[in-house]
């Protein structure tokens, strides 16, 4: 039986149709990915499934006693309040029924006995039994151990916290709860790349039913078990992550274009039929007058699929051939470096990604590089002709209360692209944007449609030299592919700052890369390449140095060194723990290497399709081998130490 299911559900928002006659349904250990171009109901179908929202119409069947946990985009916490009491407050029920437990429990024990004392007694009798099945009794113990699996210091204050830490904390917060269902709203946002590959490893051990909507393609790819797609109302199921369902998506699209092409030519047959002359008209068949009305009434009900953004940039003249020459450049704010002797040179037409964590300076970088910022010590030399246009990812040069129309083209009701002049209402149709809504002021948009209006300015600009900083926020899926189209098909120079990483793999032709304490070091290829250089780099420095120390004279080690290893020899243990000493190691490999199959197989996320249940038994073994692992460890440093 599914955790959860949807039959038949509709829900419109005036006149658009966001779920219509849509089916769903969860499995356990499933990995779902929702996707969707942005407008089309993503958000408002994770909240129908978290009970924050009901369909218009359709039956909802869950499992009795299911706990659902929702993460919004936003999550929103007591800024004043410690790390620990906000994952805690995720365990508000569990903590209300402990405090009513000893309410009772005080009670009790002030009663004599008679009606009111076997009524508290039954109350108290049924408190804990909804205790035991909350394991509400080591709530505290549950946050401790939730938060040194995420990684949290749960003193520290929220909201000192940078954006990825409090993303941290949210998913810290819901897991708490051990939910049957975790539904996550783009949880990528504000992660760096560390924080997105720590998010998937977590993930994809989870024993949870999982739902998440996110447009990080190489996150899906490596998480979903399954991909989920709100299409004109419908939700259409593929087995398999992302690259599967985008061959399948591809041939069904084919065979609807195919079926919608006769159904269109035959329409056009029947319409001609029927407007015979009068002599046709008296044998005309009533049957075939009915078939011609309703298939009129499909046509119009038909939704055709969204069309795509129309992108093109306006190209500047070309700047010269180098673009910035960086020489030793160091850039320090306070005693912290930001970028220590840095050398590089951007040639006309290179295509670069700046990458790091957040805070390691990708943006300073960027502004050195073209001449907005001096450097403390070294020397930038930027070249001829250069018009850069700018995509901001904090959106600060929209204006919220202009319209879109005078965002695009202030005072004027045309647009010039690359010498074509074109009406403002046409070009921002070029971006989905209706012409009602070209008066409309720039708050009424969603996150996507700002990032799409953005493009739009960026793009109507002449410009030589593009400098995007987080560009694919909040759009949806289609409209990155055609802006990694654009820019791959682009002459001039691109800085692209990103933590998508299937986009920086398809449009960047070299990496600046955040080692460390200001340092920056170039790699050639997309973000792929670098990982694969970067790994390399340091199997190769970790492996120098082991060679050196194997190559260390003996007598260099310490003398108590030496005494404390005689020393251990002369302890001895009983002669069972010293048959379990010896055998923990092989124990502990055993399980690692258990534990490393098991991982392979969820990650890959086909057992969930070919056999749900098997999937779920190897995610509940995963977890106790986690267990079983931890006690092993804990076992052998005891024996260990009772031999020192």
């Amino acid at each position: 039986m599914s955790l959860y299911s949807i039959s038949d559900a509709q829900l419109a928002f005036g006149h658009v149709a966001l779920l219509d006659h849509a089916d769903f349904s969860l499995e356990a250990g499933e990995r779902v990915g929702l996707i969707g171009r942005n407008g089309a109901g993503k958000s408002s179908l994770l909240k129908i499934v978290a009970g924050l929202a009901a369909p218009d119409d359709g039956l909802v069947t869950r499992q009795a006693e299911l706990t659902t946990v929702y993460v919004p985009q936003e999550p929103e916490f007591d800024l004043d309040a410690s790390v620990f009491d906000v994952v805690a407050s995720g365990l508000t029920e569990a903590r209300a029924l402990l405090d009513e437990y000893d309410a009772v429990a005080h009670a009790l024990a002030d009663t004599p006995e008679g009606a009111q004392h076997d009524e508290l007694l039954a109350r108290m009798n049924a408190l804990q039994s909804s205790l035991d099945m909350h394991d509400a009794w080591n709530w505290r113990t549950r946050v401790a151990t939730t938060l040194a699996q995420i990684g949290l210091d749960g003193d520290a204050r929220t909201g000192a916290l940078s954006g990825g830490m409090k993303k941290r904390v949210a998913l810290a917060r819901a897991l708490v709860v051990q939910p049957d269902v975790l539904l996550l709203d783009e949880p990528t946002n504000h992660l760096d790349f560390e924080g997105i590959r720590w998010l998937e490893d977590l993930l994809v051990t989870l024993r949870t039913g999982l739902l998440f909507i996110t447009h990080d393609r190489a996150f899906l790819d490596r998480v979903a078990t399954r991909i989920v797609e709100l299409d004109r109302g419908r939700l259409l199921s593929y087995p398999g992550n992302f690259s599967a369902y985008q061959t399948r998506k591809a041939q069904q699209l084919e065979v609807e274009q195919v079926e919608q092409a006769k159904f269109d030519k035959l329409l056009a047959q029947e319409e001609v039929w029927i407007r015979k002359g009068v002599e046709a008209r008296r044998t005309r068949s009533v049957g075939r007058i009915a078939r011609l009305v309703e298939m009129r009434n499909e046509r119009a009900e038909r939704r055709n699929v969204q069309g795509n953004v129309k992108l093109d940039v306006g190209q500047g003249e070309k700047s010269g051939k180098i673009v910035a020459e960086l020489t030793d450049v160091t850039k320090r704010f306070g005693e912290r470096t930001i970028v220590d002797r840095f050398t590089a040179t951007v040639m006309r037409g290179d295509k670069i990604g700046l990458v790091g964590p957040n805070g390691a300076g990708k943006t300073t970088l960027l502004k050195l590089i073209l001449g907005e910022l001096q450097p403390d010590e070294g020397r930038v030399r930027t070249g001829t002709n250069i018009q850069a246009a700018y995509f901001d990812q904090m959106r600060a040069q929209l204006d919220l209360d202009k319209s879109l129309a005078d965002t695009i083209s202030p005072g004027s009701e045309w647009v010039e692209v690359n010498g074509v002049k074109k009406h403002v209402m046409s070009y921002l149709g070029d971006f989905l944007f209706a012409p009602e809504r070209a008066r409309s002021p720039v708050q009424s948009l969603s996150g996507g449609e700002r990032n799409r209006l953005l493009l739009a300015r960026l793009f109507a600009r002449p410009a030589n030299v593009l400098v995007l900083d987080e560009p694919t926020n909040d759009l949806d899926i289609p409209t990155l592919e055609l802006l990694e189209e654009l820019l791959a098909d682009y002459d001039g120079t691109v800085l692209l700052v990103s933590h998508d990483r299937a986009f920086l793999d398809n449009v960047v032709t070299s990496v600046f890369a955040a080692e460390g304490g200001g340092k920056w070091r170039e790699y050639v290829g997309g973000f792929s390449d670098w990982q694969i250089q970067r790994e390399r780099s340091e199997r190769i420095a970790e492996e120098a140095v082991r060679q050196s120390a194997k190559e260390a004279p003996k007598d260099d080690l310490p003398k108590d060194s030496a005494a404390g290893r005689n020393a251990q020899r002369t302890v001895k243990l009983s002669f069972k723990e010293q048959r379990e000493l010896e055998a923990l190691p092989a124990r502990i490999a055993e399980l690692e290497e258990e534990q490393k199959t098991i991982g392979a197989q969820l990650e890959d996320g086909s057992i969930f399709a070919k056999d749900a249940k098997e999937g779920a038994r190897l995610s509940e073994r995963h977890a106790a081998i986690e267990e079983e692992l931890l006690v092993a460890l804990e076992r052998w440093e005891e024996l260990e130490a009772k031999r020192k």
